[in-house]
């Protein structure tokens, strides 16, 4: 049952916004989140102009470029990175020991696809998907660290400074990478791109390792149960069935009006409003990213100043309800004024949403569980975007690019239902983690 506040429970305490900022680890996090974002085009959308100047067909280079999806399964081998460690890196321990070796994987694997080249296209592309690999494991272990480096109330803090280095990343693998490529063969470029792993690894190797004492399963049998069994059992035996049941229904629901908008029926949705590929991409894939991190920090204030809880409920609403604003643009297609104050409003909310996401999904962790179980519902979170993207453009061909919008928010109704029903339980957990 949720666990009632009385008038005895104590009151979440203030967090100071600059020092949740000013942290050591808020920078650290700033670097490790660069280390994220680098390999993830590289593998991606960098990978496939290399292949099209190497004279590739447009299949194969699809194909070839999809290694990105690799990032979409890493909660498959999540449970190796909480429950076994790298014999050649214990004295970093066990966060630093996995961030270091998925960093040296990462950047060798690039070296070897510069050395290769597409020319030698069979081993080119096992390489790619063992960077893909990599790269997603180092994402499991940076979640894994970010959590357990630092309280929930500075993971706001943690995410902004993370979306931070993160873009950057992918600035320099996207952006700069192609303008290099205009000047130098693509194979130098991607040997400046393994180089540049080297300031995060220097990050790592002098970061503090996560202070968690850790239960070491004994055999194999132990192993199995603690690293794939337990992980699941373990949310449903502290939160019980039906807090657990509500709290992932809500997961699940939550961000479906932002998901809505960052799929495949954007596009076609600004061209048919008028506005050339210049004017969307100026406007949503550089400036709107620089708002998105903009409220990104906001979002990261707010929940050092009032928990993850509140600013979670009030930052769901706003930006599911800034969906309605596609709605003023449809009155005035083709105004680039009009298109830049709806991205600025849509962007800045998602950003402010960001922070208390991932710092709701923290405070569910168990930490000896933290890689599993975070990478798991972080799955849960995403995983309906996936679906409604593909059923989006018959619903928006169906209803009308109006209609689509309006039901954006009208989704929100099932999680604002749940968020009330689900208030009492886990505003009372954040007083009492804030009072101990």
């Amino acid at each position: 049952m949720p666990t009632e506040v009385s008038a005895d429970t104590p009151k979440p305490a203030r967090v100071s916004v600059w020092k949740a900022f000013s942290q050591p680890a808020a920078w650290t996090m700033c670097l490790l989140g660069f280390s994220s974002g680098l390999p993830f085009l590289l593998v991606a959308g960098t990978l496939a102009f290399w292949l099209k100047e190497k004279g590739i067909d447009l299949k194969d280079i699809t194909m070839i470029a999809s290694a990105g999806m690799t990032y979409a399964f890493k909660f498959m081998w999540a449970p190796l990175l909480d429950h076994w460690q790298l014999p050649g890196f214990r004295r970093l321990g066990q966060r630093r020991g996995w961030l270091l070796f998925s960093q040296i994987c990462v950047a060798i694997g690039l070296l070897a696809m510069a050395v290769l080249t597409p020319v030698q296209l069979a081993p080119f592309v096992a390489v790619t998907l063992l960077v893909a690999f990599f790269g997603a494991t180092q994402d499991i272990a940076v979640d894994a660290y970010r959590i357990e480096i630092a309280p929930v109330e500075a993971q706001g803090a943690l995410v902004a400074t993370y979306a931070l280095g993160y873009r950057l990343g992918l600035l320099l693998a996207g952006a700069v990478a192609l303008i290099l490529a205009d000047h130098l063969p693509w194979h130098v470029v991607y040997l400046i791109m393994a180089f540049s792993m080297l300031v995060p690894m220097a990050v790592t190797l002098v970061a503090r390792e996560p202070d968690v004492i850790r239960v070491r399963p004994q055999g194999w049998g132990e192993a199995m149960r603690e690293a794939v069994v337990d992980p699941f059992t373990d949310f449903f035996r502290r939160y019980g069935w039906w807090i657990a049941g509500l709290t992932l229904l809500f997961i699940l629901l939550f961000k479906i009006p932002e998901q809505a908008t960052i799929g495949g029926v954007m596009s076609p949705f600004y061209r048919d409003m008028g506005f050339t590929k210049t004017q969307i991409g100026a406007v949503t894939k550089i400036y709107g990213v620089w708002i998105g991190i903009a409220g990104v920090f906001v979002g990261g204030a707010a929940v050092a100043r009032f928990g993850a809880w509140r600013t979670l409920g009030a930052a769901m609403v706003i930006c599911g309800c800034s969906n309605l604003l596609y709605l003023w643009l449809m009155v005035h297609p083709g105004n680039l004024m009009v298109l830049t104050l709806v991205i600025s409003c849509e962007n800045f909310t998602l950003g402010v949403l960001g922070p208390p996401t991932v710092a709701f999904l923290s405070s569910l962790v168990n930490r000896q569980h933290t890689a599993t179980q975070y990478a798991l519902l972080s799955s849960l979170v995403n995983l309906p975007g996936k679906v409604l993207g593909f059923f989006a453009g018959g619903i928006a061909t169906a209803a009308g690019y109006s209609g689509f919008f309006v039901l954006t928010v009208v989704a929100l109704i099932p999680a604002s239902l749940l968020y009330a029903a689900l208030w009492r339980f886990h505003r009372s957990k954040e007083a009492e983690r804030l009072a101990s």
